[in-house]
């Protein structure tokens, strides 16, 4: 099954900064996706432009079965983490990121959250988004770690760290960084000129990674991550 994790910012397309969610879900079906995590989806609120854009995209790729986890509300517009998957959604829950009990930095802040989803397949699919200052990358990192699961296990999304990142390092001793099957490195933001990698693709050690690669799509700010995976029983 090929997997994708994606932060659409909101579906706004990079270079002509409009909502455009024609050149998403050409993004979506050109990479061949059949599980996509996605970053920075906005829900429906009535009397605005802005549409449930996870059931949006859903239609508009073939992914039907979808979930989307609100973290926030901005202008009173829900906010958070989406799920694509050819297969039923078994059960799905947004799972709170805590915040930091004081900020220990200048940066921004923004509460955040986990998407999980267990598939009618058996496949347990995390997607995160990881804040932007050190104490709350921790606490992301602590939320992942007690939800991951020891097989048939995916961690997706856009982690705000580069790779060789301590966070991250826990999450590394229990998945697989399917980056590992790169042919070169290869880096993910901003989309038009990338200088760093901060989105990735983690697996559980029973499954195994065939392909991946961030393909050159300038569609939203960041490139899309993709992973071929062979799953056991699947």
């Amino acid at each position: 099954m090929k997997i994708m994790t994606f932060n659409t910012q909101h579906c706004l397309n990079y270079l002509e900064r409009r909502i455009d969610f024609d050149i998403m879900a050409r993004a979506i079906t050109d990479c061949g996706a059949d599980i996509v995590g996605l970053n920075e989806m906005l829900n429906d609120r009535p009397g605005t432009e802005y549409s449930a854009q996870v059931a949006e995209l859903a239609a508009r790729t073939g992914l039907k079965h979808h979930y989307f986890a609100e973290a926030i509300k901005t202008g009173g517009i829900p906010y958070g983490n989406g799920f694509l998957s050819r297969w039923p959604i078994a059960s799905a829950e947004t799972v709170m990121i805590p915040d930091p009990a004081v900020r220990g930095y200048d940066g921004y802040y923004e509460t955040r959250c986990l998407l999980k989803a267990r598939l009618a397949c058996g496949l347990t699919v995390l997607v995160t988004h990881f804040g932007l200052n050190p104490d709350e990358q921790k606490n992301a990192a602590n939320t992942v770690l007690q939800h991951l699961q020891p097989e048939k296990c995916i961690l997706m999304g856009d982690f705000n760290v580069q790779p060789e990142d301590a966070v991250l390092q826990p999450i590394r001793a229990r998945m697989k960084d399917t980056a590992v099957r790169f042919a070169a490195p290869l880096q993910s933001f901003p989309s038009d000129a990338p200088d760093r990698k901060i989105d990735y693709i983690f697996v559980s050690p029973d499954i195994e990674v065939l392909q991946a690669d961030i393909p050159p799509i300038v569609a939203s700010d960041h490139r899309p991550h993709t992973a071929e995976i062979a799953v056991p029983g699947i």
